[in-house]
C-alpha cells in the first residue's frame, strides 16, 4: 500500500525566545495490495451537523477513494474490485448502518454513498461495532476500517474500546475529521486509531479539502511498501536542531544546525508499520510571533510514493510589549503618478516656543500573572551646580497579562515635551545647546490579593 500516512507535530504552541522543543515525523506505510488483498470498511459520518457541502464533499471523496482502489487492483476502472480485495460501506447517524457488506462491486458501492442523506444524532460506539461485525469473518485479508466524523459522540456506547478490541484483533484504524460546528474531538480520534495516532489520523477544517484526503489516502493504501526511504526536514534559520532521538525504526544523523536526515531500509513490506523520528529545536531568533517551524521536508525512496509532511506553526514571544501613548494621527497625501511634484497644505499648528522631545523606555522585569503594574516615568533637568529642576511625571496603568509564569514586560514611547525657555544650559534662544536630564521609574503591583479579616464573634 505504500506510504498511507505521514506527519509532522510539534510539542508546544508557543515558546519564549530562546526557549525549545520536540519536533515529531512520522511515517506509516503498508503492504501492496494487489499481492496483500484487502477488506476496507468506510464509516461514513451522516449526522445532522453533515448538512450542506460537508455531505456533498465526502461523497465525492469516498468515491473517489473507491475508484483508486478499483484501478489499482485490477489495472483499470471496470467497475469492480479486483485481486481479492473488498469494500463495504457502514454510516451512522443515531445508530449505525451496514450499507453494503464486503462486496467488490463499484456501482453498488457508489449507489451506497449516494443514498447518505445527513440527519440525527453521533453514534461512534454502534459505528466502530457495525464495522467490526463485517470484518470478523473467517479470511486471509488484511483488514482497514476507515472512520470519519465531523463532530463529538452524543449517542450510544463508548467507542473507544469497541476500536480498542478491533485493533487487537489486526485490524488497522485510519480517523479522517472535520473541525464541524460540533468541534471534531481530535483526542477521541487519536484514541481510536492505529498507533501512533500522528501517522493514522488528519483533521481538516474544510470540508472541501475531504476529496483530496480521500484520494491521497487511497493512492498510498494502494501503492507497495517503501524501501531505501530518505527523508531529510529543514528547520528555519529562526532555529537550530540540539538533540535527535533514535527513531523507531532505521537511522537518524544531524546534518548542521538546520537539517535532520532519517532513513529507513524497508517500511511496511510485509505488514503495517509505522515508524517516528523526534529532534529537539531551539529558537534562535530573531524571528518572534507566528513563525513557520519548517524550511522544508523532501522525501524519496525506491517505490516513488509522492509524501508530504505538514508545515505547523509556532508562536514565539520574546517579551510583553506596551505602548501607553499614541503618536499623532498622520495627514493622509498622495503623489499621482504622473506628477513631478506636490503642494499640500496641512492647516495650522500653534508652536509656542522651541523645544524638544524625550521619549523614554523602561522594562519591567518578572511581572507575575493577572497582576496590574502602576508605573510612574519622574523626568527631571540638571543644571551646571548639579541642582534638579522638574520637567514632568508620567503615570501608567499597566494591564495584567495571562501567561502561564512571570514575564518581562517592555513599556515603550513615553515621551515628554520640553520648551527650551525651560532650559538651564545657560544659554536662551538656541536649541543647539546640551541640556542634561535625569529620569527616575517607580512601579508597584496595583493587585496584591489583600483582604480584611473577618470579623469574628
Amino acid at each position: 500500500m505504500g506510504i498511507t500516512n505521514s506527519n509532522k507535530e510539534l510539542s508546544a504552541a508557543r515558546i519564549d525566545c530562546g526557549g525549545s522543543f520536540q519536533v515529531r515525523l512520522s511515517l506509516t506505510a503498508e503492504p501492496d495490495i494487489t499481492t496483500n488483498p484487502t477488506d476496507i470498511v468506510l464509516i461514513l459520518d451522516r449526522s445532522g451537523s453533515m448538512a450542506g457541502s460537508a455531505l456533498a464533499n465526502l461523497k465525492n471523496g469516498a468515491k473517489a477513494f473507491i475508484d483508486i482502489i478499483d484501478e489499482a487492483t485490477d489495472g483499470s476502472q471496470d467497475g469492480q474490485i479486483g485481486s481479492g480485495s473488498r469494500i463495504a460501506v457502514v454510516s451512522f447517524a443515531n445508530t449505525a448502518t451496514q450499507d453494503t457488506q464486503l462486496i467488490t462491486s463499484v456501482a453498488d458501492l457508489k449507489a451506497a454513498v449516494d443514498a447518505l442523506t445527513a440527519d440525527g444524532s453521533t453514534n461512534h460506539g454502534d459505528a466502530f461495532a457495525q464495522a467490526s461485525q463485517l470484518l470478523a469473518a473467517p479470511s486471509t485479508n488484511a483488514r482497514v476500517m476507515v472512520m470519519f466524523t465531523d463532530g463529538q459522540t452524543t449517542t450510544g456506547p463508548n467507542p473507544s474500546p469497541i476500536a480498542a478490541a478491533a485493533r487487537a484483533a489486526g485490524v488497522t484504524i485510519y480517523a479522517i475529521g472535520l473541525s464541524g460546528s460540533d468541534g471534531v474531538d481530535a483526542a477521541a480520534l487519536e484514541d481510536w486509531a492505529s498507533k501512533p495516532a500522528s501517522a493514522y489520523v488528519a483533521i481538516t477544517p474544510d470540508d472541501a479539502e475531504l476529496e483530496e484526503l480521500f484520494e491521497d489516502l487511497a493512492r498510498n493504501i494502494v501503492n507497495p511498501g517503501a524501501t531505501n526511504v530518505v527523508v531529510t526536514d529543514t528547520v528555519s534559520p529562526c532555529f537550530r536542531i540540539t538533540s535527535v532521538s533514535m527513531p523507531s525504526k532505521g537511522t537518524a544523523s544531524l546534518l548542521d544546525a538546520n537539517n535532520v536526515q532519517w532513513q529507513i531500509d524497508e517500511l511496511g513490506v510485509a505488514q503495517s508499520e509505522g515508524a517516528v523520528l523526534e529532534f529537539t529545536v531551539q529558537h534562535i531568533g530573531p524571528c518572534s510571533g507566528t513563525v513557520e517551524v519548517n524550511e522544508a521536508v523532501s522525501y524519496d525512496d525506491a517505490e516513488g510514493n509522492v509524501v508530504s509532511f505538514p508545515s505547523p506553526e509556532l508562536e514565539v514571544d520574546c517579551d510583553i510589549v506596551v505602548l501607553p501613548e499614541i503618536c499623532p494621527e498622520p495627514v493622509a497625501l498622495t503623489i499621482d503618478g504622473c506628477e513631478d511634484a506636490l503642494e499640500f497644505d496641512a492647516g495650522s499648528l500653534g508652536l509656542e516656543s522651541l523645544g524638544r522631545i524625550v521619549q523614554l523606555s523602561v522594562t519591567l522585569q518578572d511581572v507575575c500573572p493577572n497582576r496590574r503594574v502602576a508605573l510612574a516615568a519622574i523626568l527631571t533637568e540638571v543644571d551646571e551646580a548639579g541642582v534638579e529642576y522638574q520637567r514632568g511625571m508620567k503615570t501608567v496603568l499597566i494591564p495584567a497579562h495571562t501567561r502561564d509564569t512571570c514575564q518581562d514586560v517592555s513599556v515603550r514611547c513615553m515621551k515628554f515635551v520640553l520648551p527650551e525657555s525651560l532650559s538651564v544650559s545657560g544659554e536662551e534662544g538656541t536649541i543647539c545647546s546640551a541640556r542634561n536630564f535625569r529620569a527616575r521609574f517607580i512601579a508597584n503591583y496595583v493587585d496584591n490579593g489583600f483582604a480584611c479579616c473577618s470579623e469574628v464573634l
